[in-house]
């Protein structure tokens, strides 16, 4: 009797697993720049609207008509750490590099490489000294140097009772002059979420 009973339970258990696992899964391919929050948490549109936010003041600002005028060249940057202060996991690169593509396509800016890309790029010269020919090697010693370096931090609130939250995020940038340690600019981009579960 208890072993009909336990395969009756395997049996049952067995059809609703199965059943469950039988269920479709929906995928719909929508425009990148379609706005759709699932989980409330920071998305790619949170990246493209402070990317776009920031470049616009970044752009924009009297920094970058001072240098022209002082020194009769664009100004060359190099975009620094952004820090993700905040409570969420969040990779800063997503809108840094939208952000060296507006400088690079604005053509007001010089950008030059930083981090462990440039670092990659050095071994690359490096390796040419030995293995390239004479005529094709690249020399040491003629990088840009940068004139300007951004840096960042990102830092988040949440707030929350019951089964309402608010997450605000807030990145602030700054532009530093690399000879005067100067700060020439700072922007920053505010967005919030209210959440109800």
């Amino acid at each position: 009797m208890k072993s009909t009973s336990l395969l009756s339970a395997i049996l049952i258990a067995s059809t609703l697993s199965l059943g469950s696992s039988c269920a479709r899964r929906s995928v719909t391919r929508v425009a990148p720049d379609k706005v759709i929050d699932l989980s409330g948490k920071w998305n790619e549109t949170d990246a493209r609207l402070a990317a776009e936010t920031l470049t616009s003041q970044v752009l924009t600002g009297d920094w970058l008509g001072n240098f022209t005028a002082a020194k009769q060249k664009k100004p060359v940057v190099i975009v620094g750490m952004i820090r993700n202060n905040s409570h969420e996991h969040m990779d800063t690169e997503i809108f840094t590099k939208d952000i060296e593509k507006a400088f690079i396509k604005s053509t007001m800016v010089r950008l030059v490489q930083a981090g462990e890309k440039r670092n990659e790029i050095r071994g690359e010269r490096a390796d040419q000294q030995d293995f390239s020919s004479e005529a094709t090697m690249k020399k040491f010693g003629r990088e840009l140097g940068a004139d300007y370096m951004m840096q960042g931090t990102v830092k988040s609130i949440v707030d929350g009772y019951g089964k309402e939250k608010t997450t605000f995020w807030q990145i602030d940038l700054e532009l530093v002059d690399l000879e005067t340690n100067e700060m020439v600019w700072i922007g920053d981009y505010k967005g919030k979420k209210y959440i109800v579960n």
